[in-house]
């Protein structure tokens, strides 16, 4: 397993997920088919948590998100608790910018359903 990186657009977000743990997505997610982008980077997840890494940190700063793409975070950081649930550590950051309740409340929501915390840093 290697480490996945993508480089950001004007319509897609920046995407490090590393062996090692570290796990971050930032910019924007607007993406005209979602599946398309986030198909490699599900699959990633997959992979990963098959791997014994005792310590995963998820690092989220999205300034804007479509509903396609608020669909595939949902389902990355489900697996992702499926895995913490198996006795790993998850740490998931939800950056937000001053003032956007918009995206704030998007992370509230992932927390609720899933029933699982995230910690949300304020941004300016």
């Amino acid at each position: 397993m290697k480490n996945l990186d993508i480089e950001g657009t004007r319509k897609t977000p920046t995407v490090s997920l590393h062996t090692d743990g570290r796990i971050r997505i930032e910019g924007r997610s607007i993406p005209e088919d979602a599946s398309l982008f986030f198909n490699e980077i599900v699959e990633w997840i997959e992979t990963f948590v098959d791997s014994n890494v005792p310590r995963t940190q998820v690092d989220i700063a999205l300034e804007y998100l479509n509903s396609g793409t608020s669909k595939f975070i949902l389902q990355i950081l489900k697996r992702l608790k499926d895995y913490s649930n198996n006795g790993h550590e998850l740490i998931i950051n939800w950056y937000f910018e001053e003032g956007d309740d918009d995206i704030m409340e998007r992370g509230e929501y992932y927390s609720s359903i899933l029933d699982m915390k995230i910690n949300y840093i304020e941004t300016q």
